[in-house]
């Protein structure tokens, strides 16, 4: 079966339109305990179409021709899920508690192609 990368994806903008930093404490955590309880029922449901159930993803490095660099991008974690197509692996992420409870700004898909080989050239 296909397999599909989901990149949990949140920027700044995103925070910042659902308010998180303005809500008390209180309803932060009620929220938190709300979103993590979702994404639990989400992940067990899922549970069978997941290659690699993945996790949240740290600050990141960057190697280039000039070396090692610390920088920031937008990726806050990851899963591997298979699915019959792209368009069903896109569906599985409909309402995902990342966007609809917790400030993220959405999950993208894409597949896991095969590596070419010195055959394919």
């Amino acid at each position: 079966m296909p397999k599909f990368m989901a990149l949990y994806v949140g920027s700044p903008e995103a925070f910042a339109r659902s308010g998180w930093d303005k809500l008390d404490e209180a309803t932060r955590k009620q929220r938190e305990i709300l979103g993590m309880t979702a994404w639990g029922e989400w992940q067990e449901k899922n549970k069978s179409k997941a290659a690699d159930e993945g996790s949240p993803l740290g600050k990141t490095k960057r190697v280039d021709a000039n070396g090692v660099s610390d920088i920031s991008n937008n990726i806050a974690g990851y899963i591997i899920v298979e699915a019959d197509s792209h368009e069903a692996a896109a569906k599985l992420f409909l309402n995902h508690p990342h966007f609809s409870i917790f400030p993220g700004d959405a999950v993208e898909i894409m597949p896991c192609n095969p590596m070419p080989t010195m055959e394919d050239l």
